[in-house]
C-alpha cells in the first residue's frame, strides 16, 4: 500500500445498506478501503460485501471471529469466499484458533478463485485502557499465521520491532477531536509516523458536519505523518 488513500479505511458503522453504499461512494476519493463491521454484516449479511465491492476499493470484513478452532475455520472459509481484502480474528482465541481461521480464509478464497484475504489478529480493543495482554496476543497472531494485527497507536512500535506483520490502527481522531468510547486513540500523523499501514476512521469523518472536508483534513494530516 503506497498512496495515502490506500492506507485509509472508512468504518461504515450503520445498519442500512443503502446508506452505507451512499457513504462509501461519497467518500470514495479519500478512502481506498471500506470496513464492514458487526452491525452492518448482521443486518445485511454478505450482500453488504457484494454491494460495497467496487473498482479501486477493498472491503475489510471486521467480524473478530472468536470460537473453537473448528467453528472459526468453517466461518472463515465462508468469509474467504466473499472476495474481501481483510478479515479480523480475535487473538484471545489462541494460536490454534488463529491458524484455523487463516487456513479457512485461504481455502475459501481458493474455492472462489479470489485472492486470499489478509487475516488480521485483533489484539486489545481500543476501548480497553489495559493493554497488558498485548505482547502475548501479538505473538499469538504471528504464530497463528496472521498477516497483520489490529492495535492502537500505542502498540505500533512493538509491532514493528517484533514482527513483520501489517499494522492496522483504529481509534484515529483528528487533533482536538472527541475520543467517544475509545480509551487509546491517536492522530493520523502519530499513527503514520509510528509505522501504521492502515488507519481505520469512522466517526471522525462520518459524524462530521462536512464529511468531505473532514476526509480531506484527515488525508492532509496523514500525509504529514
Amino acid at each position: 500500500m503506497t498512496s495515502i488513500r490506500d492506507r485509509l479505511a472508512l468504518a461504515l458503522d450503520v445498519d442500512d445498506l443503502d446508506a452505507a453504499v451512499a457513504l462509501a461512494d461519497r467518500l470514495h476519493p479519500w478512502f481506498g478501503v471500506v470496513k464492514v463491521g458487526l452491525e452492518l454484516f448482521v443486518g445485511c449479511g454478505p450482500a453488504a460485501v457484494e454491494k460495497l465491492s467496487a473498482p479501486g476499493r477493498r472491503v475489510f470484513l471486521d467480524l473478530k471471529l472468536h470460537d473453537i478452532p473448528t467453528t472459526v475455520g468453517r466461518a472463515a472459509r465462508q468469509a474467504g469466499r466473499l472476495g474481501v481484502g481483510f478479515v479480523t480474528l480475535h487473538t484471545a482465541g489462541g494460536v490454534d484458533m488463529l491458524r484455523a481461521g487463516a487456513d479457512g480464509l485461504a481455502a475459501g478464497a481458493a474455492e472462489a478463485g479470489a485472492p486470499a484475504p489478509v487475516a488480521l489478529g485483533v489484539t486489545v480493543l481500543t476501548s480497553d485502557p489495559d493493554a497488558s495482554a498485548f505482547p502475548a496476543r501479538l505473538e499469538a497472531a504471528r504464530a497463528g499465521g496472521c498477516g497483520g494485527v489490529v492495535c492502537s497507536v500505542r502498540e505500533l512500535a512493538a509491532v514493528k520491532e517484533r514482527s513483520p506483520l501489517l499494522a492496522v490502527v483504529p481509534g484515529i481522531r483528528l487533533p482536538g477531536g472527541a475520543a467517544h468510547d475509545q480509551a487509546r486513540v491517536g492522530t493520523p500523523a502519530e499513527a503514520i509516523a509510528a509505522g501504521a499501514d492502515l488507519l481505520v476512521v469512522g466517526r471522525a469523518v462520518t459524524a462530521a458536519t462536512d464529511p468531505e472536508a473532514a476526509a480531506a483534513a484527515l488525508t492532509e494530516a496523514a500525509a504529514i505523518g
